[in-house]
């Protein structure tokens, strides 16, 4: 939801028809763009010095080579726990492909395609337009993928054998012109495997709260965000953080894979930090703690349920 923001604050000023560019700092909650290389100077300093007088805002400037840096207060950072939890899907909304008009969402049949690279093409069109979507984009009808007939296609015995939700997330993350996934592969249930891994870091933060009220801990209540402070609760902050741009940007370039990517990236910071001794000894358990484990659950929920995933609560 930040980098929706940030977003939105530089436009603000540089214009609408910008782009940010927003790439990662050096640190969580810390933010980079290249748009001051395509300003003259005054609109250049105005930029950095307008930012620097938003109040969530805790430094705004230009480095040496001419980025713009941002770093958010440790306030909005941590305070996105409770936003993101309370948001729910929203959590992954922004405007900015507002304007912009894209090919309509045509749902994949799986089952009929005639091969891998087909699937692959057809969720991919699918998957980009949900995104677009999500992003403020607006539609324009599409004849939906007719496949092609085949003597026998490879999907039905592939979905059989790993289930639908691997092979989907298999074929989402797979770059246009990939290696087809092998169901004997992504079927493992082992957190190298992504198709499983994200599945399974969003029923670890479920895990967290569900323990958390067996134990007779009070569910999420006040916060207070200077609570949060180890670095793996910034680090999966600082992830969650992405979610509506990493949306904006796959959607931008057609490349749900890239999209896959992020939600995995997010599910590693998600299980890293829910293994941590905060999240499970009933002492270190903290309302603070459990408004992370909500939020995290909810921004996997999201990015799953944009790929067209269920989102287990156990695994």
């Amino acid at each position: 939801m930040i980098t929706a923001e940030l977003r939105r604050a530089i436009l603000a000023v540089a214009g609408p028809d910008q782009d940010p560019q927003l790439r990662p700092g050096p640190e969580p909650g810390s933010y980079t763009s290249s748009l001051p290389f395509r300003l003259a100077p005054g609109p250049r300093h105005a930029l950095a010095g307008r930012l620097a007088d938003e109040p969530w805002i805790a430094a705004a400037g230009l480095t040496g080579p001419g980025y713009l840096a941002v770093t958010v207060t440790h306030e909005a950072l941590a305070g996105l726990a409770v936003r993101i939890a309370r948001a729910g899907p929203a959590c992954a909304a922004s405007d900015a492909l507002r304007g912009r008009t894209v090919p309509g969402p045509a749902s994949a049949d799986l089952t009929a395609a005639p091969d891998w690279p087909y699937a692959r093409a057809a969720l991919a069109a699918e998957v980009t337009a949900r995104l677009a979507a999500t992003a403020g984009a607006a539609f324009y009808p599409e004849r939906p993928f007719l496949p092609p007939p085949a003597p026998v296609s490879p999907l039905p015995e592939a979905i059989a054998y790993a289930g639908p939700d691997a092979v989907r997330f298999a074929l989402a993350r797979t770059p246009p012109g990939g290696v087809p996934p092998r169901a004997a592969v992504i079927a493992r249930h082992v957190l190298g495997n992504p198709a499983y891994a994200v599945r399974y870091a969003h029923a670890a933060a479920a895990a967290v709260l569900r323990w958390a009220a067996d134990s007779g801990v009070n569910g999420p209540g006040g916060f207070r965000p200077r609570l949060l402070v180890a670095p793996p609760e910034l680090a999966l902050l600082d992830a969650l953080s992405w979610l509506p741009e990493r949306v904006a940007m796959a959607a931008r370039r057609g490349r749900p894979d890239e999209f896959a990517g992020y939600l995995e990236e997010l599910a590693a910071r998600t299980i890293d930090t829910m293994s941590t001794t905060g999240f499970t000894t009933i002492s270190s358990i903290t309302s603070e703690r459990l408004w992370l484990a909500h939020a995290a659950r909810t921004g996997l929920a999201a990015g799953l349920g944009l790929l067209g995933l269920d989102a287990p609560n156990r695994l």
